[in-house]
């Protein structure tokens, strides 16, 4: 998650356990917006591998039981907004149905993804095969509900995505206006409070000078226009504003 600096450089601030993993958040954002439920990204999913419980430590996903908090089923989500494919954001669009296959998680939902992103998704290379797994989001198009975008572009009034790229091919951010107050949810281009750094950048990013380009761009506004940033990967701390005290800058923490 920190790239080429080595663990000397965070290991003061980030708890670690004995495999030397660190614990994050898997974070999606519920958008309603002119009558419509706007889901953003969709973490893991319950097609749970024992492999990935091992390795990566997974706990049960939680979204389904999150949107049944707020009174929603499934079939209420009318949109899903995927800031990429990689497993841990595109996971939970599919779900297995009782017969063994396959099916989108939310049956009425169009699924809006960067055309560029799908690309690359369904012909991966080496390096990023393992993070774009078919079964996560091949079934989307089989049924149809797939819409594919090229560059950024207002899907709802209020609601749009901004094209990164960096972290991944078609990377793409979401911003909702919502009275006067821009609500961004970053995707992976700035995953966690501590890639606000701008020499943090995780190992998993395609291109880190693109994404260490993108950073200095969109952190500059953030704070300048007050943005409230919501971290896909956050976890003690998922959303905050950008704030200055004279030279030094800070995040003032939100609570979601």
């Amino acid at each position: 998650m920190f790239g080429q600096l080595p663990k000397m450089a965070w290991e003061n601030s980030v708890v670690t356990d004995r495999k030397n993993r660190m614990t994050l958040g898997l974070n999606c954002l519920l958008i309603q917006v002119c009558g419509r439920n706007i889901l953003v990204d969709t973490g893991v999913g319950s097609k749970d591998s024992d492999n990935d419980k091992e390795t990566l430590g997974l706990v049960p996903s939680r979204l389904l039981k999150g949107l049944k908090g707020v009174g929603l089923t499934p079939k209420d989500i009318h949109a899903v907004i995927l800031s990429h494919l990689h497993f841990d954001h595109s996971g939970g669009c599919t779900r297995m149905d009782r017969a063994g296959n396959i099916v989108p998680t939310f049956p009425k939902a169009r699924y809006y993804v960067q055309s560029q992103c799908w690309d690359e998704a369904c012909n991966p290379n080496e390096r990023c095969h393992i993070s774009n797994r078919s079964d996560n989001f091949l079934p989307i198009d089989e049924r149809g509900q797939l819409e594919l975008l090229d560059g950024d572009k207002e899907i709802f009034p209020g609601v749009n995505v901004i094209v990164t790229d960096g972290h991944a091919r078609g990377h793409q951010m979401v911003m909702f206006n919502h009275g006067g107050e821009r609500v961004v949810f970053l995707g992976d281009i700035v995953p966690t409070p501590h890639h606000l750094s701008l020499a943090v950048i995780s190992a998993f990013d395609r291109s880190p000078e693109s994404t260490l380009e993108q950073k200095r761009d969109l952190l500059t506004q953030a704070e300048h226009q007050g943005w409230l940033l919501v971290f896909s990967h956050g976890h003690e701390t998922k959303a905050g504003y950008l704030e200055r005290r004279g030279d030094l800058g800070y995040l003032r923490p939100v609570d979601l």
